[in-house]
């Protein structure tokens, strides 16, 4: 059994074209995610296991899982990202699920997931469509107060390496999310109550609900930027001790990490990086994974800290 790792920061600002702080930067991180790209083609696995969050498109409070697998999954329109179907093995989704439960992880299931940029923007970096290759959608709740703690995220990827080493297969283990943000999401309990029905209420938002909500976080990254706006810039430090610890293997480590450490210093997007831990820990599960630190920056024009850490078994 052959594994590939790839845990990387994603940006919806990436898609748009706000001006660069800083030349190179940008095509200094395109190029590494290319690099990225071209090795999952010549891996060429048989299945890409995708650890991502959502931000408010495909999950709310109305029912917010800890954690979810799709059996079938189609990407929301967020950021007018191309939409469409995953290609999801849906009796392997189902095996997946099953044997969590005889872990003792009592996850939701779904028939027909959405997923936001959160999954879909490291589908299409990656390998350039949605259903490219057969794909296991893994949610994790990194938005929504409260969030399972670093501590159950590690296991419940442990759990899922556990399953997948029973498969023979290549497989491409994706983490999507963080590092340091803090994007003008809104919280439920500082929201006013049409702001707040709208985490609540599952709904589909028209085209000119999702535009409006772009533009707001554009205009916070423009602020940002100015040093002006109500977001946290992203930090250097945060990430730097983040990406040490983890690039060296020491995940248990992370489960000392609190909420209240993220917000305070971090930035609430920074909750993402859940998902690489639970990506790694599944990978270290499925052989001796040696990991490598390929892109570290601050795109403050994107609201984050962008790093993207590789791994081979």
């Amino acid at each position: 059994m052959a594994v590939q790792l790839i845990c990387c920061s994603h940006s919806p600002l990436m898609t748009t074209d706000v001006e660069e702080t800083e030349t190179g930067v940008h095509a200094s991180f395109f190029s590494e995610l290319d690099s990225c790209a071209e090795a999952v083609k010549q891996f060429d696995p048989d299945l890409i296991v995708v650890f991502g969050p959502d931000h408010f498109n495909g999950f709310f409070y109305e029912l917010m899982p800890t954690f979810c697998i799709g059996t079938a999954a189609v990407g929301t329109k967020d950021w007018h990202l191309e939409s469409g179907p995953l290609r999801v093995p849906r009796e392997l989704a189902l095996a997946c699920i099953r044997f969590l439960q005889s872990r003792d992880f009592d996850l939701a299931l779904s028939h027909d997931m959405k997923v936001d940029h959160g999954i879909t923007i490291p589908l299409f970096k990656l390998t350039g469509a949605l259903n490219r290759y057969n794909v296991l959608p893994v949610f994790i709740n990194c938005a929504a107060d409260p969030r399972p703690s670093f501590r159950r995220v590690r296991m419940f990827g442990e759990a899922i390496g556990e399953f997948l080493a029973g498969k023979d297969m290549k497989m491409t283990i994706v983490g999507s999310g963080g590092l340091s943000h803090d994007p003008p999401t809104p919280r439920l309990e500082l929201s006013p109550p049409d702001i707040a029905q709208r985490l609540i209420k599952k709904q589909t938002p028209t085209q000119e609900e999702l535009d409006a909500r772009e533009s707001r976080v554009v205009r916070a990254a423009r602020e940002l930027v100015r040093g002006k706006g109500p977001c946290l810039p992203p930090s250097e430090q945060w990430d730097r001790d983040f990406l040490t610890t983890f690039v060296s293997g020491r995940l248990n480590d992370f489960d000392r990490m609190s909420d209240t450490e993220i917000d305070r210093v971090a930035g609430f997007g920074a909750h993402e990086v859940r998902t690489w831990v639970a990506a790694a820990a599944a990978a270290r599960k499925l052989g001796g994974l040696h990991t490598e630190l390929k892109y570290y920056h601050l795109v403050p024009e994107w609201i984050t800290g962008m790093g993207i850490v590789v791994g081979r078994t």
